[in-house]
């Protein structure tokens, strides 16, 4: 028999017989970690430790203390497992496919009866008796005429259509789990007893088209999650609990933010309260950009087809494109334009007015540009994706070589207004080259190098995407990690040499030439919907004050300190703090208990003793207590807490 090499992480390489496969790899080095062992990583790929191994390679075993291959594995035949529970509850039901997911796995079945909450339960209970058994998974490779006659015999229609679309060169490959069996690519782990019964659970049933095609069956898809660990599985029900208490939809209605409605799907309608959030963020954001050396811009949001097509929009883009046709002077041909999903093609307009020399460069422009965009149903969610939105959209025109210096001064930029906004915590990561782009590799090379030296320059690590750029540049993206450990990728800087050159913008250089600038496509926020809808959760509603809608209520205890209630009110507002008065005829109590599920940051109560003293009785909100003071100490107090971080 061939003898083969196999070269492990710490660079010693073995020989061993063609044909090997990483559970015999795993052996030869330990009894220990044959025991532990659960995958193995062979050229770069991801195997099971049945697979044989016929070539030379470099391998490395994987154990349960390798997260990233672990969970892979883990919420695969969690998967599985929860599959087979089915169908020896209900025998009659028939699978689909369940892939793995963030945080778990999902998986769809044909059933005429919908799966209830007490069924989830069931299914779990049978779950874990089916890991306790320690039943062994093996794989096998099957011709396709066999696996065909093997489903068509169980009654698994699903399956034989998958088989069909599978391209005719890629191996059929078949797992049991122990008497059950799937169709999969794999890998899976060695026996159901590896996984950690008391890590998982299942959390929701919801409907499915087959295929995702709503002529097909409508399926039920149960999903599930699983962790390393118990704890790992505690952490995560408890951050759901957080995200369903900071949820922005259920704190928008309490705060008396916005709403939406069916009339305008997709759309905002804002309310005094989120209108005054929103209009403060931007007045931060259009102060910081003037600091920053921008200048604004406002381009229309109705535009003619012809400039869309010649961007390229329409071609790739058209779908999501909300299209209006207009009968101008009733021509023989409607004229077609379209609502702008995005704004960079009407900046280039802006920019080729008038003659702009290399002097002019880089030219930053930004515009806080309306959009709509054409999502579908399924996909929206409360004013975190929506259909009309509006960017904090930036275009810097430049040459090559400023790149570095332009994406540098960008992060900085970017850095100090998240910071501003209480994200301490975000990370960048550099999307490169994808395989099918336009240029010269010698310009992404440059290029690349360009927003590396920049991360760097400005004192940030960054990961990288590896072919995750778009075809005619690479672009960074910048991830804010909020309260609750989820991110939120909202920043990015797009490099673009492409669309100035469709749209034919020019400057003169030093040699008295044209030439093309390059393009950088950049966003701090992302879209003002969305960055409100995060910021609301990640403050729980309670939002800083300088952003907080209604900073102040001042109420009154007893009605003869209306009056005062008024004055304190007014002394507030000269200072230029958002303050309102409570004269109800309620009890204070339950002012202020309505007014903290409002989320308003301060209530200050006022009877006679405060009238007479000239203070007020100060509640934070989240403290249980009042403190009693004077009235001018509180009004120059909140005054510079309602100044915003870059005016302080």
């Amino acid at each position: 028999m061939s003898q083969i090499s196999l070269t492990f992480p710490d660079g010693n390489a073995r020989a061993y017989d063609a044909g090997v496969t990483p559970a015999d790899v795993a052996a030869s080095i330990s009894n220990s970690l044959a025991k532990k062992a659960i995958s193995a990583t062979v050229n770069g790929s991801h195997w099971d430790l049945q697979w044989p191994i016929t070539d030379d390679a470099d391998i490395a075993i994987h154990t349960m203390k390798d997260a990233d291959q672990a969970l892979e594995l883990i919420r695969h035949d969690f998967a599985h497992v929860m599959a087979r529970a089915v169908q020896e509850i209900w025998p009659d039901v028939k699978v689909t496919i369940g892939p793995v997911i963030d945080n778990g796995w999902y998986y769809d079945f044909d059933r005429e009866e919908p799966f209830t909450p007490e069924d989830l339960g069931a299914i779990e209970a049978k779950m874990k008796e089916i890991i306790n058994k320690r039943d062994p998974v093996t794989t096998e490779i099957w011709e396709r005429d066999r696996a065909v006659k093997f489903y068509e015999a169980n009654n698994e229609p699903y399956k034989v259509e998958l088989i069909e679309a599978i391209p005719g060169d890629e191996p059929l490959r078949m797992y049991w789990h122990g008497h059950w069996q799937d169709l999969c690519r794999g890998p899976h782990l060695q026996h159901t007893g590896q996984l950690p019964a008391d890590a998982f659970k299942l959390m929701s049933v919801a409907g499915a088209y087959w295929r995702g095609d709503s002529d097909r069956a409508m399926l039920q898809r149960i999903y599930g999650v699983a962790f390393q660990n118990k704890d790992g599985l505690k952490k995560h029900l408890h951050m759901l609990e957080e995200a369903a208490k900071r949820d922005h939809r259920k704190l928008g209605k309490e705060m008396n933010l916005f709403h939406m409605q069916e009339e305008a799907p997709g759309q905002v309608f804002w309310h005094p309260n989120g209108w005054t959030i929103y209009t403060e963020l931007q007045d931060y954001m259009r102060r910081q950009q003037r600091k920053g050396g921008y200048v604004e811009v406002n381009t229309p949001q109705v535009v003619d087809r012809k400039l869309w097509i010649a961007s390229g929009h329409w071609d790739k883009y058209q779908e999501n494109m909300f299209i209006v046709e207009v009968d101008e002077d009733h021509a023989r041909e409607k004229a077609v334009n379209a609502l702008k999903p995005m704004n960079c093609p009407c900046h280039v307009q802006v920019f080729n007015q008038g003659l702009k020399s290399y002097r002019d460069l880089p030219l930053r422009m930004a515009e806080f540009g309306s959009c709509a965009r054409y999502e579908p149903s399924g996909a929206l969610h409360g004013i975190m994706r929506v259909r009309g939105f509006t960017q904090d959209d930036g275009h810097i025109f430049c040459t090559e070589d400023q790149i570095t210096d332009e994406t540098a001064r960008f992060i900085e930029f970017l850095s100090k207004v998240y910071a501003d906004l209480g994200f301490h915590n975000w990370t960048i990561k550099l999307s490169t080259r994808p395989e099918k782009r336009i240029g010269e590799d010698e310009s992404w090379d440059r290029v690349e190098k360009a927003l590396g030296d920049a991360c760097n320059a400005a004192g940030y690590e960054y990961e990288i995407l590896e072919g995750e750029g778009a075809f005619y540049g690479p672009k960074l993206e910048f991830t804010l990690t909020d309260a609750i450990g989820r991110d939120w990728q909202c920043g990015t800087l797009q490099v673009d040499p492409f669309l100035p050159e469709r749209l034919d913008a020019t400057y003169v250089g030093e040699d008295g030439a044209k030439h093309r600038p390059v393009m950088l496509h950049r966003a701090t926020l992302g879209s003002f919907e969305r960055f409100i809808g995060i910021l609301i959760e990640e403050h729980a509603g309670k939002l800083p004050f300088w952003l907080a809608p209604r900073q102040v209520v001042v109420a009154s205890i007893v009605s003869d300190a209306d009056d005062y209630v008024h004055k304190v009110v007014e002394t507030l507002k000269a200072q230029g703090i958002r303050a309102e008065a409570d004269i109800r005829n309620e009890k204070i109590n339950y002012k202020v208990r309505e007014h903290s599920v409002g989320k308003v940051p301060v209530i200050l109560a006022v009877g006679m003793n405060e009238v007479e003293e000239g203070t007020v009785s100060m509640r934070r909100l989240g403290e249980k207590h009042s403190k009693v003071l004077p009235l001018d100490e509180v009004a120059t107090g909140l005054a510079k807490e309602a100044t915003a971080p870059d005016l302080a």
